[in-house]
């Protein structure tokens, strides 16, 4: 049996470690190879992340090629499969990627430094972002919480559903093969047992289970 390998790309002001959970739920899945990829969320553009990403992809050895990419580090796997096709097939999983936009973070943006805090990546991609749709061959699934608890609340008005940071709203991503909601926060879900589970199943089947 040849074994799958799945890059793992963490979000906003993390350097992957806090994936470690997930990581190991998703490796005992006997086809599954996680692999993390680690990149710096503030300091560095969009573009350097991307072609990082896509650097890393390359030096993989395997058949096929999945991506999951948790809040900002859906982006960056978005926009990685959006410049490039030459690599192996796969599918990718977004977990609670403001994919529309982030009421909370434009809050945090407003506050003295706020955009120095949040980084140029989430400058280019969220907050001065137009409504995005994919169109690329790859099958994309998208998870989202609906558990708010977390510090988003302190920055914006989150009026309907959300994750705690992220508006179930946001997360929509037109194109998208399948898109499901499920009852974890915005850093919860690193740790649920449901996504994990879930991530699976879309990396197997191309769809989730109800």
């Amino acid at each position: 049996m040849s074994r799958q390998t799945v890059i793992l790309v963490h979000g906003l002001w993390m350097s992957g470690f806090q994936l470690g959970v997930f990581r190991n739920r998703l490796g005992i899945d006997p086809e599954l190879e996680p692999v993390a990829f680690s990149y710096p969320t503030v300091s560095g553009t969009m573009g350097d992340h991307v072609r990082e990403l896509i650097e890393f992809a390359r030096r993989q050895s395997s058949e096929r090629l999945h991506f999951v990419g948790h809040s900002l580090g859906g982006l960056v796997v978005l926009r990685a499969l959006e410049v490039t096709d030459d690599l192996p097939p796969g599918r990718a999983v977004l977990l609670g990627s403001p994919l529309q936009g982030c009421r909370a973070a434009q809050g945090v943006s407003r506050l003295p430094f706020g955009r120095a805090i949040l980084g140029a990546a989430v400058a280019e991609e969220i907050l001065e972002c137009s409504p995005r749709e994919w169109t690329g061959r790859r099958e994309v699934g998208v998870i989202a919480g609906s558990m708010g608890f977390g510090l988003g609340r302190l920055f914006a008005n989150l009026e309907t559903e959300h994750d705690g940071t992220v508006l179930v709203e946001e997360t929509h991503l037109p194109g998208a093969k399948d898109h499901i909601v499920l009852p974890v926060s915005h850093t919860g879900m690193l740790f649920s047992t449901a996504v994990a589970e879930q991530t699976v199943q879309f990396l197997r089947e191309g769809r989730f289970k109800r």
